[in-house]
């Protein structure tokens, strides 16, 4: 199974390419979509598809998975920082696919173990996960923890799945 994890983002948005087989993982891709916050919101919002339709193209994820947003004391950035999330919720769904949606802290629980983990033991736990991969920054790292963490649930859903129709 091959995930796509996203980090949502204005200024960077995340990504990470994973292939789950069983409890297998292997990197496949990471990087970052910037946009230029001179610009305005739209054509902000307009670039950050275009890239990321374009990283779904290259690398044909067959599920996806987005961190949730949480809101901060600032409403003007919690609103654009919900515009990104659209975009990257848009993209994957567009491609037909569904679309996973986790916590933050479910998904530093998935991979470190913790649930209050800080950003440099995620990034640690994805580097034991992905020996050798080359991370293009923090937003990358966050991203590919999402995908790790939607192949932990979907390999348990799948266990489920299979145990519940054995019977």
């Amino acid at each position: 199974m091959r995930v796509i994890g996203i980090d949502p983002g204005l200024r960077n948005l995340g990504w990470g390419v994973i292939e789950a087989e069983g409890v297998r993982l292997r990197h496949i891709a990471n990087g970052i979509c910037h946009s230029d916050p001179s610009a305005t919101l739209a054509a902000r919002l307009m670039d950050l598809h275009t890239q990321l339709t374009r990283v779904m193209m290259q690398y044909a994820p067959q599920t996806a998975a987005v961190e949730q947003t949480f809101v901060n004391k600032d409403a003007v950035a919690t609103l654009k920082l919900g515009s990104a999330r659209g975009i990257a919720l848009l993209v994957p769904a567009q491609a037909g696919l569904e679309v996973g949606e986790y916590a933050p802290n479910a998904v530093k629980k998935a991979v470190v173990g913790v649930g209050k983990a800080a950003k440099e033991q995620v990034e640690h736990m994805v580097r034991m996960q992905l020996p050798g991969v080359v991370i293009a920054g923090p937003d990358a790292a966050d991203a590919l923890a999402i995908a790790i963490c939607h192949a932990f649930h979907s390999q348990s859903a799948r266990s489920m799945a299979l145990a519940g129709g054995a019977r």
